[in-house]
């Protein structure tokens, strides 16, 4: 459902291919020199700092179907004026959820590689991507609440549960 770009180095646009990516994802260029989300084949290029979907929207928001801003055509494919997608790499802290559920037993300090579907896992597999800096847990929106210290949590995938890493690639 989303990732928080709290310090990057670089963001790139790339021609977006076909495939539906979630911002927060991995993802690599196919053949056409296009994006598209990270399989455990080829190289990973970044994380996707922009959603093209053609069902839900993956920007972070507090509740299931809340948003805080919206895209381009539709509120599910921010990359439809420009057909360019986002891409933060050589750098940056971020937090997302997503993420496979073995991350969420793993410890500080671990390191982190692209899964098949395009999200950062603990199992081991080849390049390290990331190295996971706060451990899965809820994760203050600025929005004021009484969830975490004044703030109502984000929502999310993996049950509401975000992770805060720094990119290697």
């Amino acid at each position: 459902m989303g990732l928080v770009e709290k310090y990057h180095v670089v963001a790139s646009k790339h021609p977006m291919g076909s495939s539906d990516i979630e911002e927060g994802q991995l993802v690599k260029l196919n053949s056409s020199q296009e994006i598209v989300p990270y399989d455990q084949s080829g190289t990973v290029i970044g994380v996707a700092g922009d959603t093209k979907s053609s069902t839900a929207s993956g920007l972070p928001g507090i509740a299931s179907g809340w948003t805080n801003r919206v895209s381009d055509r539709n509120l599910y494919d921010e990359t439809y004026a420009s057909s360019q997608m986002t891409v933060y790499h050589s750098g940056g802290e971020f937090a997302t959820d997503q993420f496979e559920t073995d991350v969420a037993s793993a410890a500080v300090g671990a390191s982190l590689y692209g899964s098949a579907n395009g999200k950062l896992q603990a199992a081991v597999n080849g390049n390290v991507i990331a190295i996971l800096t706060r451990a899965a847990g809820a994760y203050p929106s600025g929005v004021p609440g009484v969830d975490i210290n004044g703030d109502i949590a984000l929502a999310g995938d993996n049950t509401n549960q975000w992770i805060e890493f720094k990119l290697l690639v």
